[in-house]
């Protein structure tokens, strides 16, 4: 399928209906003159294209880069003298360039069913356990896999790829949700950031069902959200732009959340702990390494079964379910699709050739989500050693640093410090910031800043049945240094070489026997 172009003075009246227009003055430029491309990257213009200037380090080079490639407008917040390329001047930049990229793909959205998901923790799950339920549904019915834009891949039926971004860029984005239309996967499953919401990345996005997981403290600094309002009133902003919300009962502030949802023409409920939810779950059990429960929706009842550790993986679960119900997807597939889900990343489960010792690789990188999978393991896992290895951004969502802590103090017996993305900080000095917030629940821990030397100390040192959660980067390839991102071995490999070693050497030592008990 070919990409529409249309006209500039299209472009010109969207930005004009939505009062965007920064100046009267008309525009010196030919209205009917046909738009090939809009591009904020000079190294992607053409002739043709209407280049946008965005970004705090934007440079009067990158226009006159794009001019001598053939851009013939440019739209802007300021007039830059550098050029005589006319300017279309606008007052925000972020909304201009989302309403001109959905104009520029034709508006998608409009041709899908797309599932929009917010929340503090659990949007990757919950995505992952969706999208497997939509495919499920899908091949029951000859057609193809759907697509999915998460924090792990973008995969939208054309390409397929690592993300770079939770949710992409609009131009970006819109090129993506094209390209699902182009391949006719019908449906897609996309996480929506904070930052997403905030800025306008979605602006333009049609999506038929918005779903809410929950509200905590996180990404509260000074280059994401001053503070806890800000980003909370962004994450309900996905509800302007649903057909119908889905919102989780149990989840913080729900009284709020269900008030803002009531924009929307249809609202679904679910919930753990209230019956009088729309899709309730109950009968929560662990049955070796899945958990199975019971879910009643207003169109079917029947148990159904996770193939993933993790009883707080039932919300996540239960958020997909209810997103299907949204969509009429039939018990079958919601049954057939959740038994097969897997997540990358997520409560990824190894074990020692005796049984006695368990490593789990998680994203969880926040209070919540490490409040979450340490508590969850302590109730299934009473009588072992609780190990927990993690650290915490740098230069960014400084709260995590609390939150984590708290969260480490409350549940682990063990603790070791450790790099996660220090960014422009020392990860020794972010660890130190993270002991100072350890120091009131009077634990011990350890700091080893380089992660491989971590994981092997936390794994090699058990000295009884033991659980290691190796928290924060999940199947993540990169840390994010000074410089830039760099190579990293995934955790979940770590994980394994640990686990090789630590059998080796049992077998030939003998060293722990009650290890050899689960």
């Amino acid at each position: 399928m070919l990409r529409p172009h249309y006209p500039l003075g299209d472009y010109y009246q969207i930005l004009q209906k939505n009062g965007l227009l920064a100046s009267s003055a008309p525009l010196r430029a030919d209205l009917t003159r046909s738009v090939r491309m809009v591009s904020c990257d000079s190294q992607t213009v053409v002739p043709g294209t209407v280049f946008i200037c965005k970004g705090a380090a934007f440079k009067a080079a990158y226009l006159l880069d794009a001019a001598a490639k053939g851009a013939f407008v440019y739209v802007s917040e300021r007039v830059y003298p550098e050029t005589t390329l006319p300017c279309l001047l606008v007052n925000d930049i972020r909304r201009a360039m989302a309403l001109m990229a959905d104009h520029a793909w034709g508006h998608p959205s409009g041709k899908l069913d797309i599932v929009g998901i917010t929340g503090t923790k659990g949007k990757t799950t919950t995505a992952y356990y969706l999208k497997s339920i939509l495919d499920e549904e899908a091949r029951s019915r000859g057609r193809r896999e759907t697509a999915i834009l998460s924090t792990i891949v973008t995969d939208d039926g054309r390409e397929r790829r690592p993300a770079k971004l939770t949710t992409p860029e609009p131009l970006d984005l819109q090129r993506h949700l094209f390209n699902a239309v182009d391949a006719r996967v019908g449906r897609l499953t996309m996480e929506v950031s904070s930052q997403a919401l905030k800025y306008h990345r979605v602006l333009g996005v049609e999506f038929a069902v918005g779903v809410f997981l929950n509200i905590g403290e996180d990404h509260i600094s000074p280059v994401e959200h001053p503070d806890f309002e800000d980003y909370f009133s962004s994450k309900l902003m996905l509800f302007s732009r649903c057909r119908t919300a889905v919102v989780n009962l149990d989840c913080d502030h729900a009284d709020r959340v269900l008030e803002a949802a009531r924009v929307c023409p249809e609202v679904i409920s679910f919930s753990r702990r209230d019956e009088n939810a729309d899709v309730f779950a109950g009968c929560i059990r662990k049955e070796e390494n899945a958990t199975l429960f019971r879910v009643r929706t207003p169109r079917w009842a029947r148990e159904l079964r996770l193939p993933m550790p993790g009883l707080f993986n039932v919300e996540n679960a239960l958020a997909a379910v209810a997103a299907a119900e949204a969509l009429g997807v039939g018990a079958e597939a919601v049954y057939n699709g959740l038994a097969l889900a897997s997540v990358p990343g997520r409560m990824e489960t190894y074990h020692s050739a005796s049984g006695g010792l368990t490593v789990i690789v998680d994203y969880a990188h926040n209070g919540m989500s490490l409040e979450a999978i340490l508590s969850s393991v302590r109730r299934e896992y009473p009588d072992r050693e609780l190990t927990v290895v993690f650290g915490c951004t740098g230069g960014k969502g400084l709260d995590r640093r609390e939150g984590m802590a708290a969260a480490a103090g409350r549940w682990a017996d063990r603790i070791i410090l450790t790099e996660d993305d220090p960014g422009p900080e020392e990860v020794v000095d972010i660890c130190a910031d993270i002991g100072r917030y350890l120091a009131p629940c009077g634990k011990d821990y350890t700091v080893i800043p380089d992660r491989e030397e971590a994981v092997e100390t936390a794994v090699m040192e058990v000295c009884r049945p033991s659980v290691v959660i190796l928290a924060g980067k999940g199947a993540e390839q990169q840390q994010k240094r000074k410089n830039g991102p760099e190579p990293c071995v995934p955790d979940g490999m770590l994980a394994q070489k640990a686990l090789a070693r630590f059998d080796a050497n049992l077998a030939v030592f003998n060293c722990f026997p009650l290890l050899g008990q689960p």
